[in-house]
């Protein structure tokens, strides 16, 4: 953080820098016109709302304690201790990983009001990158955080991260190469939205046969639960099995629920809730061969922030509506039907029985 830092040797003489007498106001005030940035850095490295706010605390400490006399660029200073502490977080957030319930997916973040969380580009925010991004080291992931989402050149990535201009280049280039390995390129918005809505048609009459006709050929579904009750605790994959999954808990998972609209991390979501909470968020990520990957959030603590969000909207809204492009749709509430449970995906006997895999 030298560069960042004037060296005490130049006194007054130096760079310009914030007022002189570390006026605790001033400091809250350059904060607060940087938060949504430092949130956008640590949410994409940790991939949760939760212990990103965690994190912007503890930079929030240490900016309010820094000399800020001596700080010469106040939002590099605190994106700088923004990622360095993301980093180290990530490395224990992975060991805490493992003894979760079933698969582990990001948490959805409302960005209807910031599009790109803070970024100069929406990089790095759906669903299924973000659940890429698990792949790459702590530093790859910073490295490609940085550049490719918040455009920082390569000689401030370096110095952020501790490394040359040169190593940050290779890190970037390392960690593009680990993400678009096998990766078809995504639909646009448009079409991304209307294979959610034809998926949640088709799951919900329970028909195979047009659930396989939207299915990529090596789609996978998975849920995040955490254990909560109805969650399938392992991934599904293939067209003729996720296919035939869905359709097995039709009759009874949709019952009571009211179907809304949401955009989260840049994408079309869909809300499935139960009086006032959304129980329930569905996307998808497609290609031009389909859908390729289903994902279900149903743990309760990863749909704080959609919860939230979806209180935003007016009184007697039941659309749950974020996205102001989109129709007024009304909520769908499923008709009650037979409540049997539906069987475990077949081959997957450690799954939760009843509810999305």
């Amino acid at each position: 953080m030298r560069m960042l830092v004037r060296s005490q040797q130049h006194g007054r003489g130096g760079a310009a820098t914030m007022g002189e007498d570390g006026d605790l106001g001033t400091a809250a005030a350059v904060f607060a016109a940087q938060r949504r940035r430092l949130f956008g850095i640590a949410y994409r490295m940790l991939g949760t709302a939760a212990d990103a706010e965690d994190i912007l605390q503890e930079t929030w400490i240490r900016w309010q304690g820094a000399d800020r006399t001596q700080v010469q660029d106040p939002p590099a200073f605190l994106a700088t201790i923004t990622t360095r502490l993301a980093i180290t977080q990530l490395q224990s957030a992975r060991v805490r990983r493992e003894t979760y319930i079933g698969p582990w997916l990001p948490e959805p973040v409302s960005t209807q009001d910031d599009p790109a969380l803070g970024a100069e580009r929406g990089e790095a925010l759906d669903l299924a990158l973000l659940l890429t991004l698990e792949r790459l080291t702590p530093t790859e992931r910073a490295a490609y955080i940085l550049r490719e989402a918040f455009d920082y050149p390569y000689a401030r990535i370096a110095e952020i991260i501790s490394t040359s201009a040169v190593n940050a280049r290779q890190l970037v280039r390392r960690a593009r190469a680990h993400l678009t390995s096998g990766r078809p390129a995504s639909v646009a918005p448009a079409q991304q939205r209307r294979l959610l809505d034809a998926f949640l048609a088709a799951a919900r009459r329970g028909d195979v046969q047009e659930l396989e006709g939207l299915l990529a050929r090596d789609v996978a579904s998975r849920t995040d639960g955490n254990g909560v009750k109805l969650a399938a605790r392992i991934p599904v994959h293939g067209r003729a099995r996720v296919a035939r999954f869905v359709a097995a808990f039709s009759h009874h998972f949709w019952t009571g629920k009211a179907i809304g609209w949401i955009t989260v991390n840049g994408q079309a979501a869909a809300t499935l809730s139960e009086g006032d909470r959304v129980t329930t968020l569905v996307t998808v990520t497609a290609s031009e061969e389909g859908i390729a990957q289903i994902h279900w959030v149903m743990s309760p603590e990863k749909l704080g922030h959609v919860n939230a969000a979806t209180q935003l909207t007016a009184p007697g809204d039941s659309t749950r509506r974020t996205d102001p492009a989109d129709p007024v749709e009304p909520a769908q509430p499923v008709e009650p039907a037979d409540a049997s449970e539906g069987p475990v995906p077949p081959g997957n006997p450690g799954a939760a029985a009843g509810g999305p895999g």
